[in-house]
Order: structure tokens, then sequence, then C-alpha cells
């Protein structure tokens, strides 16, 4: 018969269909000994204060004399020999049994990725995890064991992604390097691994590109707009203290948040699809890992967590979990989706959400990318949520007057606008550089502009401000981008508008209001097919669609002569009065007069000098055959 000595784990000694044997444990950990220290034998005196300490020595070679009496009737019984004893040694018997124990002088194979795999299997369990053994010379000896083994392991993964990796040989790399931040996540030698680890499909130059390509975006878009000061020194010194002061600040709390990416959730009964977002999962771990730009948790403890529903909030709060990244397989077997979304805590707030169709995508071939739009729009989304924590930790207050303002911004009416803004303005006085707080204020100028209709270019002035003012303080964030594109748009320069808010979704790909910004800028542009697109895109991001989304819906519809379809997005907002004006055209367009006549009544009440002509030379619409086709159906609707 053969057998087997399992190390990692509980030990025991297995026969040749790997079924448990039932062996002395103790007589198991002297084999351990003797295997991984690569000895052919020890003095019983030495293995007596392994197994029981320094203490009582007679006492512990007592109880070794009884041990070694039990070891030779156990081996009587099965008719193998794995020790032999003589007055003063053990002896093991070379050849007596396999083991997945790790030698000090383990022989290495000549590819680096053989002896990883093999590394990588063997290190998922502790060694000897529930030995029953508590002295201390075994302690320290198994603490020593674990210590070398994950030096092996660094070392070997080292030397595999230096070199080049097999296709066959990825899923091992990845696997590795995830063992080696599990076990010392902050040790910079193994980030510095990992960063090679994560780059063995390309992924690291991928992210180093995107970040690139945003910079560059935001360097030649600043040269070239005339919106933006031409950096005379004065000019940038005045901010310069203020705004490093502050980067300073986000840059000493990014450092802190934690991160617990739980497994994905399954309602579904694919068992590949379950697979193929576990390996998903492990992608985007390594590349939070990579980036270094959030604190994760390891993956054996984020699973831990996921696994108790009951208590999960007080394990957040004891491993102080700031963000906690969601997963989850839904739909049937011809239609999956993964949805995930970013929740901070310990508000639960959602702050970011994608979904993505497995029926669309091969996701076996695609979750490379997948897992890095995941890492970026992640890490995007808690650094403005903690940038903007960090400017108002030591004023709650003024914290709260911005949040109140933000609560106000997105209720579209005239009032609220007010109110946002003198909320936005008290806040500001606390901290003059919060780059959010100045784009949000920009924003109530430019809705108010849009409410009233009377076209009051100082509104729209005053909205670039302090746009400019917030890509000053901060140009890699994309709030101020949007907001002056949305303010060139609305006086008129629409090239201008297109080139700031491809700015802004190139800095935020996933957020959905500067997506659906974009989306109205493009039907002013004259692209409503494009525009509907993006807004749709938005809207899927924003399951709860706010009224601006469905009005821009409703516009690119109205230019592709799609009236039923403009209506039907009108019925879905709350305050369908707000796009009165869309509603009475399309009617009017649809030959229904009395419909159009009758929101034509309502319009007059609330601006009884509204003009046709007038308000069609203030709304900026790039094409001429876009501008005819909503003065024909306004006129036929009788304003």
């Amino acid at each position: 018969m053969n057998f087997l000595l399992r190390t990692f784990g509980e030990i025991a000694l297995l026969d040749s269909d790997e079924r448990q044997i039932a062996f002395p444990k103790k007589a198991l950990l002297i084999i351990a000994y003797l295997l991984a220290s690569d000895s052919k034998s020890v003095s019983r005196t030495s293995m007596a204060r392994f197994l029981w300490g320094e203490g009582d020595l007679a006492n512990s070679l007592a109880n070794l004399r009884k041990l070694v009496s039990r070891i030779k009737s156990r081996q009587s019984d099965l008719s193998a020999e794995f020790l032999t004893f003589d007055d003063t040694d053990i002896h093991l018997v070379s050849g007596s049994l396999a083991s997945d124990t790790i030698p000090t002088r383990a022989s290495t194979p000549k590819n680096p990725a053989e002896n990883l795999a093999f590394l990588t299997k063997a290190l998922q369990l502790k060694f000897l995890e529930r030995a029953n053994c508590q002295s201390r010379p075994f302690v320290d000896w198994r603490a020593g064991e674990r210590k070398r083994h994950l030096a092996m392991l660094k070392e070997t993964l080292d030397a595999a992604v230096k070199l080049p990796v097999a296709a066959g040989d990825i899923a091992v790399v990845k696997e590795a390097a995830l063992l080696l931040f599990e076990t010392e996540p902050q040790d910079e030698i193994a980030h510095r691994i990992l960063l090679r680890a994560f780059d063995v499909e390309g992924g690291l130059e991928q992210l180093k590109r995107i970040f690139a390509r945003r910079k560059d975006l935001i360097s030649s878009w600043s040269a070239t707009s005339p919106a933006l000061p031409r950096s005379p020194a004065s000019a940038a010194s005045a901010h310069s203290a203020a705004v490093s002061e502050q980067d300073a600040a986000a840059r000493t709390i990014l450092r802190i948040p934690r991160l617990a990416l739980l497994p994905p959730g399954n309602d579904s009964p694919d068992g590949a699809a379950t697979m193929i977002a576990a390996s998903l999962i492990e992608d985007i771990t390594l590349g939070f890992c990579a980036l270094h730009s959030l604190r994760v948790i390891a993956p054996y403890s984020a699973i831990q967590i996921g696994r108790q529903s009951d208590d999960q909030g007080a394990l957040f709060e004891r491993y102080n979990i700031n963000y906690v990244l969601e997963t989850r397989l839904s739909g049937p077997n011809d239609d999956l989706s993964l949805f995930t979304q970013l929740i901070s805590l310990p508000g639960s707030e959602v702050l970011w959400a994608e979904r993505f169709n497995f029926g669309r995508l091969d996701l076996a071939h695609n979750k490379r990318e997948i897992s890095r739009q995941i890492v970026l729009a992640a890490t995007a989304e808690v650094e403005r949520h903690e940038m903007t924590r960090a400017y108002f930790r030591h004023n709650p207050a003024a914290y709260h007057q911005y949040l109140v303002g933000q609560q106000y911004l997105h209720l579209l009416s005239l009032p609220n606008m007010r109110r946002a803004r003198k909320e936005l303005k008290a806040a500001l006085l606390e901290s003059a550089d919060f780059a959010p707080a100045l784009s949000s204020v920009a924003r109530t100028y430019s809705k108010e502009w849009l409410l009233t209709a009377c076209g009051d270019d100082e509104l729209l002035k005053l909205a670039e401000d302090f746009a400019v003012r917030a890509i000053l303080v901060r140009s890699d964030l994309s709030d101020g981008y949007r907001e002056l594109g949305v303010a060139k748009l609305f006086r008129g320069a629409i090239d201008e508008s297109v080139e700031a808010l491809e700015v802004a979704e190139t800095l935020s790909p996933h957020h959905a209001d500067v997506i659906a910004d974009h989306a109205d800028t493009l039907v002013h542009f004259s692209r409503p097919g494009l525009a509907l697109e993006k807004i749709q895109r938005a809207m899927n991001l924003n399951p709860i669609n706010p009224d601006s989304y469905i009005w821009t819906a409703a516009g690119a519809n109205y230019a592709l002569g799609q009236f039923q379809t403009v209506l039907d997005y009108i019925n879905q907002m709350a305050d369908p009065s707000l796009a009165d004006r869309l509603a009475a055209a399309s009617w009017a367009m649809l030959g229904h007069r009395d419909e159009a006549r009758m929101l034509v009544r309502r319009v007059r009440e609330t601006n009884p000098d509204f003009d046709v002509d007038r308000w069609l030379s203030l709304v900026p619409v790039k094409e001429q055959w876009h501008k005819d086709l909503y003065r024909e159906g306004l006129k036929k609707a009788g304003f």
C-alpha cells in the first residue's frame, strides 16, 4: 500500500485512495519535522522537548516512550514502517511514504511556473493548521516554516513574472499573486511583484494608457480652451498654497479607506458563469492591489464576511471597512448579467452601479476589460467621496450644508435652485476651494437660466466662472468640465461644449449625470442618434431616472421625428409641465391641435411673454434643419 502524509491543513496519513488512516498525530508531527528539515534522524531528547516543551524533561521523555510504543504497534497493524528507533535517536525510513511537505533543500523545477503551481496549491491551506501541539519549540518551528514557504512563494512568483508567461500559466500567476497579497498586504516588495503579476495580460499598461490619455486630454484641452487662464504665474500662485494643502489632505485620506470586495451572490444555476464571475473578482482584486489606490481586505476575509448575512454590518465596523463592492449574478441562463455596485459605509450610500450582460458579451474573453472598468470606476468614485469628506472633516456643519444643497439641486424648480445655491455658498465660506461645491454652484446658475427661459446671459457667465474655478482647483475631476460644457452650450459655443463634456466623460466614464449632460449637448449638436445612445446608457446607470434625463431623451426623439415617443417619455416625468413646450410641439406634429393648444395656454400662464423666434435665437442648435423642426412644431401648436 502507498501512503501519503498531508501537512497543509489538518495533518493526516492517507492511503492510495486518499482516505484518512488512523495514526498517532504526534508521530505524524515527527515525520513532518524530519521531512521538512531534510533530516534522516533526530535525537529522542530533542524530539521530547519539541513535542512537550522545555519544562520537565523526565516527564517529556516518559511521554515519548509511550508514543514510541504506540507507533510501533500501529506500524505493525499497517505492515508498514515509517519510523525506527534506537536508544538515543528516531530515524525516518527513506521512501516509506510520500508527502506534500516542502523540504528545506527542495529541488526547483527549471520552469518557475511549475514550482509556482505546486507552491500555490500547497499554500492555499496553512501548514499544520490544527496540529494538537502547543509547546513553544513546536509553535516557533511551525511559524518559521510558514515564513520560509511564503519567502519561496514570493521568490518563485518574482522569477515567474520576469519571464514571458505562457497563456496556460496566467491563472496560476494571478492565483499566486492573490495568495501573496492575502498574507502580506502591506509589503512593498510584494506590491512590486503584484504589479508585474497584474501585467501578465497587459493590464497594467492598459491602465497606464487610460490615465495617460486622461492627462493628455486635460492638458491639451486646457491649453486650447479660451475659458481657462493661460497660466500667468500670478494667477497660478493665488491658488497654489490652498490647493497643495487640500491635495495633501486628500492624499492622506486616500491612504486610509478599506474596501471589501464581496464574492458574487448567485441567483442563477449556471455553474460556468459563476466560475468566470469568481475569476473576474480575482482580477478586480488584483487591479486594486496593483493601483495601490485602496486597502483591499484579503479575499479569504471577504469570503467569510460574504457568508455572514445576518451581522455583516457589525463585521464591516469591526474590520473598519469604509466601502463595499457587491456583485451578483442574475437572470435566466440565456440572459445572465453581473450587477456590481459600490457602497459607502456606514450610510449605505450607493456611489456607483453597473450591469454587465453576459448575453451580449463573451465574458471569458472580455472579463479583463470589465475588471479594468470596475477598478477605474470604483477608484474614481472613492476618491471623489473621500475628498468631499476630507474637506469637511473638521466642519460637519459645512458638510451638512453641501449635502443639503445637493438635495435641492436634484429638484428641478426655480426656488430649489436658489435654495441649493444658498446652502452651497455657505459651505464655500468654510472651504473656498472645495471643487465639488464650486461646480454645483455653477449648475444652479445654468439650471436657473434654463428654467426662466429669459435669456439672461449674466447667469451663464456666473455658471462659467464657477466652473472654471472648479477646474483650476481640481483639473482631474470631471464636475468642473461638465458644468463648463453646459454653460458653453447655453451660450451657443456648442463645439467648445462638446469638447469640455468629452473630457468630463473621459474622466468619469461611469458617471451617469456626466453622460446625461453629454447626451443633452449632443441633442443641441444635432446628433440625436448618438445622444439617444448616451442618455439610454445614463438611464441604465441611474435606473430611477431624474426628469432631466427623460427630458433629454424626449428632445432626442423629437429631432428624430418620433413624436409619440416624445410624449411617452414626458409622461414619465415627475413634473411633466417642465417640458410643456416640447409636448405641445409634439402633439401639433401628430395633428392633435386641441391637446397642443391646452399646453400652450398653460405655458402662457407662467410665461406670458414667450416668443418662439426669440426663444429659438437663445437656444443653441447646431443645424438649421433641427431649428426649423422646432419652429414648425411650436408654430403649429399655436405659439
